[in-house]
């Protein structure tokens, strides 16, 4: 989600709805999630503010939040620590068991060629208020609510997003019409961030689904396994969140014994 206002006079409500395709890849560590046809969708996205299900800070990878659902605005994580930590440029913090699968996933990409830098991460709920009326002022409010997270709403605000950016270069919204994904950095993470915990929260054409426009840049961090579990089953985080909790029957995955062993649970 984005942060603080950055962009030139020209960018246009496109930015916000770019598409590409992600390219789903095996890894050897986990074993393949059948997709899972059900009929628990989460309900249309509605502008409310209602309090989410799981809100302790211990139920970090199962709480929701979207247009509807929040967190208290007091939520703020005691464990947030530099992301520099994780050996990667940019500035903000995490919360602290993030890092080694952040810093993991950082030097993988440097090896590959495709190094990536953050622009922004953990947000307070004061932070928030700014950051998203600075996009009503620039967008319009009906622009803005699809490419920012009123307070309270927000991922950031958990200490699990990151919105990802190429070392040195501008936010990665900041030009109309250019699609972080098809950059080296960008397209990378696309293909292998969901290995060290990190999925797409706004993937391409399922704004209907998950409330905001795609943002190429916006990652959550599940851990491994449950990153793994969404991957394979195909569906966006909000989506998946909601099964999970509402009869739902996607799977989620474990590791057992060995780094290579995992465990699939209904």
């Amino acid at each position: 989600m984005r942060h603080r206002l950055s962009l030139p006079a020209g960018l246009t409500f496109a930015l916000l709805l770019v598409a590409v395709a992600a390219v789903p890849v095996a890894a050897s560590s986990f074993v393949t999630v059948p997709r899972v046809q059900t009929t628990s969708l989460p309900p249309a996205c509605k502008i409310a503010d209602t309090t989410a299900q799981f809100t302790s800070y211990a139920d970090w990878s199962r709480t929701l939040v979207d247009w509807t659902l929040r967190v208290p605005t007091t939520y703020a994580p005691k464990d947030l620590v530099p992301i520099s930590r994780a050996g990667i440029s940019g500035g903000g913090s995490i919360r602290s068991f993030v890092i080694p699968d952040l810093a993991a996933m950082t030097r993988a990409a440097r090896a590959a060629g495709a190094p990536i830098a953050v622009e922004s991460a953990y947000r307070s709920y004061a932070t928030q208020i700014s950051t998203f009326n600075s996009w009503v002022s620039a967008l319009g409010y009906p622009a803005a609510i699809i490419g920012s997270a009123r307070p309270g709403h927000s991922e950031h605000q958990l200490g699990l997003a990151i919105d990802f950016k190429t070392p040195g270069g501008a936010a990665p919204w900041s030009f109309g019409g250019y699609d972080w994904a098809t950059s080296k950095a960008g397209a990378w993470m696309m293909k292998n961030a969901w290995k060290y915990g990190f999925v797409l929260s706004y993937p391409k054409g399922k704004i209907s689904q998950v409330c905001y426009g795609y943002e190429p840049w916006h990652y959550r961090y599940f851990g491994r396994a449950t990153a793994a579990a969404i991957h394979g089953s195909g569906q966006a985080p909000r989506v998946w969140l909601w099964q999970q909790d509402h009869g739902g029957s996607a799977a989620v995955l474990t590791r057992t014994g060995g780094p290579g062993s995992v465990t699939v649970r209904p």
